[in-house]
């Protein structure tokens, strides 16, 4: 027996008997298992080993609570957050569940302050609890001293109404959202277990076939993602958001999410492109009417059973006029479903408004929750807590989506133009390095090695997408186009009459072009990874055939942008794609290389 008493010290040694590994720390004894894949660190990220034969099982349990932060090839990482836990003991998971998944797969013995911190988060979900009672919002506190820290707190104090008990507050009804914002970030997430009104009815049933006489069944997938929205029905569903990758179908779960619900529906989207595609998804995969659903855009004011509108038109306001006059839409019909599109780009004044409507069910939909405005919890709060998260690998390797090989290509700027970016403020740096003219070159060369496939150029730049146009001869889209016009081209485009096209940002988001192979994207907006993200789905459509898909972003080389193509790459790194980096070079070594990238 080996005596660690006093007065040795031992405070970390490992060693062998018979083979079976022991680690001691400080006095205490446990297994160390090498061929276990995780690794617990002790600022609350941990480490996944790819080839280890136990992956995919530890994965599985781990993505239940705890974010991932980068997936590259050979060593995923995932943080444990108070949201990610918050997020878990939203669906259910317990302290013990998320305890014996560390312990079970870690290599390393679990490090106690880890395991005690998680306790603590999880201990902090549910405190505070609203109900419904007698027609009265009630917050619950499951002890006085919590009680005493909402009485004493100035934010909450406003949102209360004087209290029925020492541990009961009255909210009233129009602060049900606000209070839930104020308590998540005073770190006591309410459980919002008030319940939801109904809504007008909406009886539809989905088609198989689809009214187009393509087959059509929700995918597993799907399937999972809309029955934990739903949640039976019960008071735990009705509220959250689903993360799928572009192109996984994110409509299709809304759709689901509709038909599960039979209510009068209000979907948000990001402009009328999008609208158009999900009533044309309505109208071909449910037995819906085109009577039965309204558009409510610049173009139409209709409201109906179910209704599609965009941020742009709510959030408009007159130079005049400081309210947001079509906010009013929220109101005028007894929607019992509001389908937030793209709900990271959820607008503030979106955020102000439904913080007042948490008595109607609210479904997000998003590839990511990336924010550029860091406002995730407040997603949690009022949209509601990620009820699913498929990583992109793992769907792109069951066939959903098309495999993407993505490639940054770095270009050296001209010299005439070197002395003017030297001298440059920051901002003017940035545009010089993306207008690069040897960009040009790259693009038709990158188009001429795709001969065969339907390919975008994505920029954000005008008069640099209008020069492509011009010397290429392709159509540019533009957010001066009309809507008509946009409309016709994305057809001829679907059709293939159309092989090349130039878009700028207006195609960012929700566009459906399923047959798009090739991206080229020759300018974006500083370091955005939530644009990344968008820009990669808009070639992820399943494939027939080889269901290959190609990305190139073009940098010019020792600039500014190449520090922000950094922060790009980031995120398609997390989801676990290659990135290779090529320099074009000068002279003949550029040739040989070039047909290797398609």
């Amino acid at each position: 027996m080996l005596d660690v008493s006093p007065p040795f010290s031992i405070q970390h040694t490992t060693f062998n008997i018979n083979n079976l590994a022991f680690n001691i720390t400080f006095g205490k004894m446990a297994t160390i298992n090498p061929s276990n894949p995780l690794i617990v660190q002790g600022d609350y990220t941990v480490l996944a080993e790819v080839d280890s034969p136990g992956f995919t099982a530890a994965r599985n349990r781990l993505v239940r609570f705890a974010e991932l932060i980068k997936s590259p090839e050979y060593i995923h990482t995932y943080r444990i957050t108070p949201l990610s836990i918050w997020n878990a003991c939203a669906s259910g998971i317990s302290k013990h569940e998320i305890g014996d998944a560390l312990e079970e797969y870690s290599k390393y013995p679990v490090p106690e302050h880890v395991l005690a911190q998680i306790g603590d988060y999880i201990s902090r979900y549910g405190r505070l609890k609203i109900l419904k009672e007698e027609g009265r919002l009630i917050l619950d506190a499951e002890d006085r001293r919590l009680a005493r820290e909402i009485e004493n707190d100035k934010t909450l104090r406003k949102l209360i109404d004087g209290n029925i008990s020492p541990t009961r507050f009255i909210v009233p009804a129009v602060n049900r959202g606000r209070i839930k914002q104020a308590l998540i970030k005073a770190g006591y997430p309410a459980e919002d277990m008030a319940g939801y009104t109904e809504g007008n009815p909406l009886l539809f049933t989905l088609r198989s076939p689809s009214l187009s006489g393509a087959p059509f069944e929700l995918r597993s997938y799907q399937r999972q993602a809309a029955d934990s929205f739903h949640a039976g029905g019960s008071p735990q569903g009705g509220s959250g958001v689903i993360v799928l990758p572009c192109g996984a179908g994110k409509t299709i779960v809304g759709i689901s999410c509709m038909e599960k619900l039979q209510t009068s529906t209000l979907i948000l989207t990001t402009g009328t492109t999008a609208v158009k595609q999900w009533k044309s998804e309505l109208i071909d995969k449910t037995t819906l009417t085109e009577d039965q659903i309204g558009e409510y855009t610049g173009e139409k004011k209709e409201i109906r059973g179910a209704t599609l509108s965009t941020y742009q038109i709510m959030t408009y306001r007159s130079k005049k006029d400081p309210d947001f006059k079509h906010l009013s839409l929220f109101e005028e019909q007894n929607f019992g479903l509001i389908i937030y599109d793209e709900v990271h780009m959820l607008p503030a004044p979106i955020f102000q408004i439904t913080a007042g409507l948490q008595a109607r069910r609210r479904l997000g939909l998003t590839a990511t929750l990336v924010r550029e405005d860091n406002r995730e919890d407040d997603v949690f709060a009022l949209i509601g807590p990620k009820k699913m998260d498929s990583p992109w690998k793992e769907l792109e390797s069951q066939g959903w989506i098309a495999c993407a090989a993505c490639c940054e290509i770095r270009i050296p700027l001209p010299e005439d133009l070197q002395v003017l970016y030297a001298v440059a403020e920051r901002r003017k740096k940035f545009r010089i390095a993306s207008e690069n003219p040897r960009k040009i070159d790259i693009v038709r060369r990158l188009i001429s090695n795709h001969e065969h496939h339907q390919i975008l150029v994505i920029g954000l730049y005008l008069e640099q997408l209008r020069t492509i146009s011009e010397e290429m001869n392709i159509p540019v889209i533009t957010g001066k186009m009309s809507q008509t016009n946009r409309d016709d081209l994305y057809r001829r485009f679907r059709a293939g009459e159309i092989r090349c096209m130039a878009v700028s940002k207006v195609a960012n988001f929700a566009i459906d072009l399923p047959d798009a192979s090739v991206a080229i994207q020759i300018s974006g907006t500083f370091g955005s990874r939530q644009e990344e993200a968008q820009r990669l789905g808009r070639i992820l459509r399943p494939k027939p055939g080889e269901n290959q898909a190609h990305f190139y972003t073009l940098v010019t080389k020792d600039t500014i942008e190449q520090d922000f193509a950094l922060n790009r790459q980031l995120f398609l790194c997390e989801q676990g794609y290659a990135y290779e980096i090529r320099d074009e070079g000068i002279g003949s070594n550029f040739g040989h290389q070039f047909s290797d990238w398609a």
